[in-house]
């Protein structure tokens, strides 16, 4: 027996029990309840258009650099681009596939970056199957956002742009987009969560809407509506482990988007604020160190010379708890505050210093548009002195040319010589490492080291900021028995 019959049969059964019963045979209140979302479709569909992406084979090389690895075992995040439509190996072209949606009647387009990035030429096609050349405006690749034009020559069928910041966990929402090349393919499901950040490496600026809203290689760029047949979001990005949908998808809110897509208009890129410093999350050991009631907030490693954040007085071993008035449940929570701050902004911070609050005041100034992580590496010299202690840590001072060459003041931190403690091993300490801080408390030498960690006994937490290279980090040890 077919499915289709049984669900009939099963629907005459209930009408049947009501009849019986006396009940007013009426349409289920399951089915009552769900949204009709053929209104939006038909009103919406004509703004959102299928593009193409034509690359030669050196920018197919440059592109290829934002590809999705094919790790069965690994569970990662990846943008998605349509079916490629490879031609033969003589004219090294490939074509790559996505979606978009105009914002304006006069031909403006908003797509992701990773769609047409590098792309030789690129094509749009509408509803009514005409297809037009479109001009590359303007990019922001670290939100992920593109400004495409196209000339039509009348007035073009545009989407209601709604507000991403009013969405709630729960709300219904609904995708248009060209999955795999098959266009204007509607798919619907609810927002999972909100302000959902996904780490130094992918969008650090943005907090993206997440929802279960079934999207796959080709959706990417196209629209996310609300209710109200609004845009709310720019599906961009999935979680899988095979390049399709697995449950998880994540959009960029519009109002990121179009803030963004203002700023291209008129002067052809996107400024973003900054504060200099590079933090890290509080983990429960953290926690337990900073004497928190629960492991919230971002701990500074580290505050860049010159930075607003050192002009504000902001520390190392610091943890900011809040940005303008807005709490931080973790870490990630504050690159997108910063990231979306009109630079020349004066901010409110709370942070958590000593074991007392405090609250300071940061001007916020521009990120360099060609602002680019630096990573090294350095070897501590250290001279013969040196000092054991119950974590296991034999450590030295530091000369002048080391602490020159990785950038630290006058008399800052001890080199690690020696480990013999197993917490530490277990932490991942490593000799060379250098040790900054303990316990909040600036570690000038050996025996500012040794003051330090006077009557840490069996059981306490240390709290240890630890310099690798240039790169710090917080690092937890808890004292073991017997010490």
């Amino acid at each position: 027996m077919s499915h289709s019959i049984l669900r009939t049969l099963a629907y005459c059964a209930w009408i049947s029990v009501a009849a019986v019963t006396g009940v007013q045979a009426q349409t289920p209140p399951s089915a009552a309840m769900l949204p009709d979302f053929t209104g939006i479709v038909e009103k919406n569909a004509p703004a959102v258009v299928h593009v193409e992406a034509k690359y030669t084979g050196k920018n197919q090389m440059a592109q290829s650099g934002q590809g999705m690895p094919d790790d069965p075992q690994t569970e990662i995040l990846r943008r998605f681009f349509g079916m490629p439509m490879m031609p033969s190996p003589e004219e090294q072209k490939h074509t790559s596939l996505g979606s978009g949606f105009i914002i304006s009647a006069d031909g403006y387009i908003l797509t992701n970056n990773h769609v047409v990035d590098g792309a030789d030429e690129v094509t749009v096609r509408l509803q009514d199957r005409r297809t037009l050349t479109a001009k590359v405006v303007g990019t922001d690749p670290k939100y992920d956002i593109a400004l495409l034009k196209i000339n039509d020559g009348g007035s073009l069928p545009a989407v209601s742009i709604g507000d991403s910041r009013s969405l709630k966990a729960g709300q219904w929402v609904l995708a248009i987009g060209s999955p795999f090349g098959f266009d204007y393919t509607v798919t619907q499901g609810i927002v999972s969560a909100v302000g959902r950040n996904l780490g130094q490496q992918d969008q650090p600026y943005t907090s993206f809407i997440q929802t279960d809203v079934p999207i796959n290689r080709g959706n990417s760029g196209g629209p996310l509506f609300n209710l109200q047949g609004q845009v709310v979001g720019i599906n961009s990005q999935i979680y899988s482990n095979t390049g399709n949908y697995m449950g998880v998808s994540f959009s960029i809110p519009i109002d990121v988007a179009m803030s963004a897509i203002q700023q291209l208009k008129t002067k052809g890129y996107v400024s973003r604020g900054v504060l200099g410093v590079e933090v890290q999350p509080v983990t429960d050991d953290m926690a337990k160190a900073f004497k928190l009631s629960n492991a919230t907030g971002a701990a500074v490693v580290s505050v860049t010379a010159g930075s607003a954040a050192e002009r504000a007085g902001i520390q190392a071993g610091d943890i900011i708890l809040s940005y303008d008035g807005k709490p931080l449940m973790q870490a990630s929570d504050l690159p997108p505050l910063v990231g979306m701050t009109k630079p020349g902004t004066k901010v409110p911070l709370q942070i958590l210093r000593g074991g007392a609050k405090q609250n300071i005041e940061v001007a916020i100034t521009e990120l360099p548009r060609d602002d680019q992580a630096v990573d090294g590496s350095a070897q501590a010299g250290a001279s013969p002195q040196s000092s054991a202690n119950a974590l296991g840590l034999t450590v030295q001072a530091l000369d002048a040319a080391t602490r020159k060459q990785m950038g630290l003041g006058p008399g800052l931190g001890v080199a690690i010589s020696n480990i013999t403690g197993e917490a530490a091993a277990q932490a991942g300490l490593q000799p060379g490492d250098v040790i900054l801080l303990v316990n909040q408390q600036k570690i000038t030498g050996v025996a500012a080291f040794r003051d330090a960690l006077r009557g840490i006994g069996p059981g306490n937490t240390v709290l240890l900021l630890v310099r690798r290279g240039t790169q710090n980090s917080f690092l937890a040890l808890t004292v073991p028995p017997g010490h």
